[in-house]
Parts: C-alpha cells; sequence; structure tokens
C-alpha cells in the first residue's frame, strides 16, 4: 500500500461544540477519479500516486477515513440576498486540517458527500458539472494570482443526482486555508453566547493573524485586517473582471481567500452591471456593485465583535465604524494601484484617475472586450480592434503615450508591467461551457486542454490565441446556476 502522506491536526474540532457536528460521509457505490490536481498535492506533501489509487479515490469518495481525520460538518449563518438565515455545510464535511511539511495548515473539504445535520432538505449531493466548473475556475483563479480555495480532486459517485433531470453524481475535494466565514461569526452572535464568539475570534486570529494578539486591541485590529484582506480581494476581481455571482455572508471567507464557485463567470463586454446568476433578478451582485456589497457583508461582520471591541457598547460601535470606513480608500488604492499597472503606470499622478475613468467609459460606449482590450494595448494592437478605430479613443491613446513618455520608462520595462498585469486569457464562459458538455458526456480531452493553458494566463503564447477568441455574441443570455 502507497504512503499518502495525510498529516491531520484537527483544531477546529477543540472549539465549542456548537460550531460543529461530527459526521461521517455516506458511502458511494462506485467512485472513478475524473480529475487530479497533480501540482497542488505536490505542494501539499501528498503522494500523487497514492492519492490517484485505489485507496485515494475511496478518500475523494467518502468511503474511507483516513487516518488522522475527524470528518465534521460546520455550522454557520448568513445573509443570502440580504436576508438571515441559518444555515451549515448541507453538503460539506471538513475531513480535517492537513499540515504540510512545511508547517502550513489547510482544510480537505469533500463537497457533495451526502447530506449532513445542516441539509434541511437538499439531497447533500453534488453533479459533475457544477464541481467540474468549480474546479475549472478556482484554478483559473489561483493561476491569475487572486487568492481562492483550490481543488485537489473530482470523482463521480456512479450514482444519479436528480435536479432539472438526472445527472452524474460527483464530490469534489476543496483545499482553503480555513472555511470560516462571516457567516460563522454571525452564527455565534445569534445562536450562541459571548464565550462562544469570543472562543470563536481567538480561535481565528490564532489561525489566521497571529501578530494581531500584540496590539493593544487584538479584536478591532482583527477586524482591521479583514478588511484590509477583503479590499485587495475584491479589487483583484475587478481587475480581471470575474464576477462570484452571489456574494452572501456566508461566502466572504475570514481568510480572504474567494469560495464558492457556483453561479460565477468573467465578464466578457465591459458593463457595471454585467450580472450571470440566473437568480440575482435585481442586480444586487453585478460587478458594478462588489466592491459595495463587500463593505456591506464587513459591516455584518463587524457587528458580531462589537461585544468584544469595547465594554461600552456606543465606543465599540465607534470602533467598527472607523475601521469599516477605510475599506473605500483600501479598495480604490488597490484598484487604481491594479489599473495603472494594466496601463503599464509605475508611478502615480493625479491625471491617472480621469485617465483611467474615460478608458472604462470609453470601452463601455463600445461594448469593448474587458479581457481582449487590455491585451491589444499589452501587445500595442488596439489599432486593429473596433475600438482602436474611434477617433475619440484614439484621442484617449495619446493622453495615454503622453502619460507613459512623462515617466520615461523604456518600452521594455513598460511590456513587461503590461504583461504581468493583464491575462492574456481568461476562462471564456463559452469555453466552460464546452469544457463542461464534453465532460459529462465522457470526453475529457476539452477539459484538460482549456486547464492546460489556464495554468499561464501570463504567458502571451501563440497557442493560447484561440482561447481569446469571442464567441458570436459575448455574454448574450448567458446565465450561471448555484449548482445544487
Amino acid at each position: 500500500m502507497t504512503k499518502i502522506g495525510w498529516n491531520f491536526d484537527n483544531s477546529y474540532v477543540r472549539l465549542p461544540q456548537s460550531f460543529y457536528k461530527l459526521h461521517i460521509p455516506k458511502s458511494v457505490s462506485a467512485p472513478e477519479l475524473v480529475i487530479f490536481n497533480s501540482s497542488l498535492a505536490n505542494f501539499l506533501g501528498l503522494n500523487g500516486e497514492g492519492l490517484r489509487s485505489e485507496e485515494g479515490i475511496e478518500v475523494f469518495a467518502g468511503n474511507k477515513i483516513p487516518e488522522g481525520s475527524e470528518p465534521l460538518a460546520q455550522a454557520y449563518a448568513g445573509h443570502q440576498f440580504s436576508h438571515f438565515t441559518m444555515l451549515g455545510d448541507g453538503r460539506a464535511v471538513l475531513l480535517g486540517e492537513h499540515i504540510t511539511p512545511n508547517g502550513d495548515r489547510f482544510d480537505i473539504q469533500l463537497k457533495g458527500p451526502g447530506r449532513t445535520p445542516y441539509s434541511r432538505g437538499g439531497d447533500g449531493r453534488a453533479a459533475l458539472g457544477p464541481m467540474l466548473r468549480e474546479y475549472i475556475i478556482s484554478e483559473a483563479m489561483h493561476a491569475l494570482g487572486i487568492p481562492t480555495t483550490r481543488s485537489l480532486a473530482v470523482v463521480t459517485t456512479g450514482e444519479p443526482v436528480a435536479r432539472e433531470s438526472y445527472l452524474p453524481g460527483a464530490i469534489l475535494t476543496r483545499v482553503a486555508e480555513s472555511h470560516i466565514r462571516v457567516g460563522t461569526f454571525q452564527y455565534a452572535i445569534n445562536f450562541g453566547d459571548e464565550g462562544d464568539l469570543r472562543a470563536l475570534a481567538d480561535y481565528t486570529i490564532n489561525r489566521h493573524y497571529p501578530d494581531v494578539k500584540e496590539q493593544n486591541n487584538p479584536y478591532l485590529s482583527f477586524l482591521q485586517e479583514v478588511i484590509k484582506k477583503q479590499a485587495d480581494l475584491i479589487a483583484k476581481w475587478q481587475l480581471v473582471g470575474f464576477i462570484h455571482g452571489v456574494m452572501n455572508t456566508d461566502n466572504m471567507t475570514i481568510s480572504g481567500e474567494t469560495i464558492d464557485y457556483g453561479p460565477c463567470a468573467f465578464m466578457d463586454t465591459y458593463d457595471p452591471a454585467t450580472v450571470f446568476s440566473s437568480i440575482d433578478t435585481q442586480g444586487r451582485y453585478a460587478y458594478g456593485n462588489q466592491p459595495y456589497i463587500a463593505v456591506w457583508n464587513l459591516a455584518r461582520f463587524a457587528e458580531t465583535l462589537v461585544p468584544l471591541l469595547h465594554e461600552d457598547q456606543d465606543e465599540a460601535v465607534k470602533l467598527a465604524e472607523g475601521a469599516l470606513s477605510q475599506f473605500a480608500k483600501l479598495f480604490e488604492s488597490n484598484w487604481h494601484r491594479g489599473m495603472r499597472a494594466k496601463l503599464g503606470l509605475f508611478n502615480e499622478e493625479e491625471q491617472d484617475e480621469t485617465l483611467i475613468k474615460n478608458l472604462l467609459e470609453l470601452m463601455e460606449k463600445n461594448r469593448a472586450d474587458f479581457t481582449n482590450t487590455f491585451r491589444a494595448l499589452t501587445l500595442d494592437k488596439i489599432d486593429v480592434s473596433e475600438l482602436g478605430q474611434k477617433e475619440e479613443f484614439q484621442s484617449w491613446y495619446k493622453d495615454w503615450q503622453a502619460r507613459l513618455e512623462k515617466e520615461g520608462h523604456s518600452k521594455v520595462d513598460v511590456h513587461e508591467l503590461m504583461k504581468k498585469s493583464n491575462p492574456a486569457i481568461i476562462p471564456r464562459n463559452h469555453r466552460v461551457e464546452e469544457a463542461l458538455e464534453a465532460a459529462e458526456s465522457g470526453d475529457l480531452t476539452v477539459l484538460g486542454k482549456l486547464l492546460d493553458v489556464l495554468s499561464d494566463p501570463f504567458a502571451y503564447k501563440e497557442e493560447q490565441g484561440t482561447y481569446c477568441k469571442l464567441p458570436e455574441n459575448p455574454d448574450e443570455n448567458y446565465r450561471t446556476f448555484c449548482g445544487t
């Protein structure tokens, strides 16, 4: 038997028992490995050969519990489209926390292994298509340099799941720094006592922000650090045109990782009002709204910490409000720094904000593709595009060139900065659907090729060119779903 290398140390079970329920996944009949992430396994210090073996597949399917694992489902609550509700891992089981050879700690979670004590009316299962979607998008986000949960493997279960039709069942193995959410703190404040809240806060600080323990008010510093992480994360989303689609408070991690890839997608045509989620009929989670929703979610997080911030509630609220007031400045700073880099600008000038704003307005007015516009600017081939023919764009281009000349950096340096800041390719919606459709019919070659090109999005390789091409009607009527 090949040694896999699991090294579990399950600190979450040392929290008050109200935060979780121990739970063994229900076994499935005929698991088969669909896709396996060798590079992630290596990063985790796990034996890839062992994980691809029958023993490893049994673990991915929930049929075998690895040594040291203490499987559990986590409790949490959350605002879903602004409505508060009790939630929890209805179709996810945390196997435990794996410690890498470097001493880093990562949650190993199965998504789709059946009902848990928090399942409510659901079957706890998942279909192959949505699990492969999460695999594709999460790994693409990682390659883009965006903090994210990652995907170690997808297995089919040999059992169908009933949705609008019968679909092949599947289980995703997800890896995260942790699965602690804003909603976990909402659970603590609404369904626990102050002791539970303090225990969760202290645990999370020790796990993710140990440096704040030395501060005069560690809980305030904790809040400030989470706000910084989210301001950075959301700016990174905006800079590549990523739309999460369901930014409920239970989908915002305290670690600052992107989590849950159900109705997510990448924007083609630049339009701040872009929505892909089939259930977001009011546009609450549109591309342009994501920074505002982030601070709304963080306000809900700050509310949970009020009892810990100061013994006087009024003073605690003032401290929380002061911390939240910094989000806009932090986000704007991250966003403008990123946009300057996308335009090859190393330094900050007062005119930059207008330069950026004018370009985006031109892109929106002319329905220009977000990624390909910046790719064309990077390659200095914008003149061949429809946008490049517009007189008002040519005027903007002259202003941009004058701004570059003012900095005095070489064309080589500018080009390299833009290449590092502008992905040549993203997971185009039609390409993702094409790969999923082929995989569901048993052909994994399309998926493999897509994952290969997405693994190096800043390479600007000639063979990536076909993945830059747009469908006939970009974004037209494209809808994504929560993928239960």
